[in-house]
């Protein structure tokens, strides 16, 4: 399952963004049966709400969004004008700001960005199970 949003800036947008992450979640969940553990919907709003912020900060122009769901997991893609390939920061405790990317890695499975004609495309995949590592976490009796 797949979904599109073209995202235009403003007041509102990343509350919006989040809003139709929730909504696709709950749809997959709805219609196709999936599973989508507590976990992997706060981590997808919190994902969606950073790379939505990155873009509309440093990159002119419109926004694209497109989420996608499998049994696995959730696809965030972020499209933006901008070519410039991010780069997560060193850590520093003292930085107020910009941790939006290392947050981001640190919550997905994966993260890559590829360069488009225009701008360039971040994907960041979060894990569906409640253990990312993919370990089964159900308890087994004899």
């Amino acid at each position: 399952m797949r979904a599109g949003y073209a995202l235009r800036g403003g007041d509102g947008c990343i509350a919006d963004a989040r809003h139709h992450a929730t909504a696709f979640l709950d749809q997959a969940h709805a219609d196709h049966h999936l599973p989508v553990p507590s976990r992997a919907r706060d981590l997808t709003q919190l994902v969606v709400s950073e790379l939505v912020t990155n873009a509309l900060k440093y990159a002119p122009g419109p926004v694209l969004m497109e989420l996608r769901i499998n049994a696995h997991a959730v696809d965030v893609v972020v499209w933006d004008s901008d070519p410039t390939v991010p780069a997560a920061r060193a850590a520093d405790p003292d930085r107020i700001g910009q941790h939006g990317l290392e947050i981001v890695k640190a919550a997905t499975e994966s993260l890559f960005t590829e360069q488009e004609p225009v701008g360039k495309r971040i994907t960041a995949r979060i894990a569906l199970s409640d253990d990312p590592a993919g370990h089964d976490t159900r308890r087994r009796t004899r």
